[in-house]
């Protein structure tokens, strides 16, 4: 008996919830869920010295591989029932260009997105600005759905959790901007 209920549930886990969301569409339409994202394949570690905000050839930049994992994420995510999403990313080049290619329209650039691999003692504080960031946009975003792209140590300080390039956290979150829990998607 046990068994028999276990799998009907892990077939309600798999399946749409109502035509064609899915169960992460669904959560993205409520006003406590936003995905964050890791920006798509950029091969090598940081930026290379000297590099500059404002000129993508002096980052690390997506590779063809890379360009392709971002646009196919946007057709995933689309195949999952994201139809609508408000897009914001961090200032560098590997994200904005990750942001553009899902397809969702245009991207906003926010502070709070932004790297702090090469100033670790700004951890915390970036943590804070992203969490004043969630707790504005979520108040107010309605049904469409709120995307981040950002950086793994973005990522890692906010959830504690490694992921890989692509990776995506749909992550729930409290009134102050706080995680709550979490689920990972692997890029698809």
């Amino acid at each position: 008996m046990l068994t028999r209920w276990l799998a009907a549930l892990s077939l309600f886990l798999v399946l749409p919830l109502s035509g064609n969301a899915t169960e992460l569409a669904k959560a993205l339409q409520s006003p406590h869920y936003v995905l964050l994202m890791r920006h798509a394949y950029a091969p090598g570690v940081g930026d290379p010295p000297h590099y500059a905000l404002d000129r993508c050839e002096g980052q690390r930049l997506l590779n063809d591989d890379g360009k392709q994992q971002a646009a196919r994420i946007g057709d995933w995510l689309r195949a999952q029932g994201v139809h609508s999403a408000k897009v914001l990313s961090s200032i560098w080049c590997r994200c904005t260009e990750t942001a553009n290619l899902l397809g969702f329209g245009g991207v906003s650039i926010d502070p709070s997105l932004g790297s702090f691999f090469d100033e670790p003692s700004r951890a915390a504080s970036q943590n804070a600005a992203l969490q004043g960031l969630l707790a504005r946009a979520l108040s107010g975003k309605g049904e469409s759905a709120l995307i981040l792209v950002t950086h793994h140590v973005n990522i890692a300080e906010f959830t504690s959790e490694n992921i890989g390039s692509g990776d995506m956290v749909l992550a729930h979150i409290g009134s102050q901007g706080q995680l709550v829990d979490f689920r990972l998607y692997p890029s698809p």
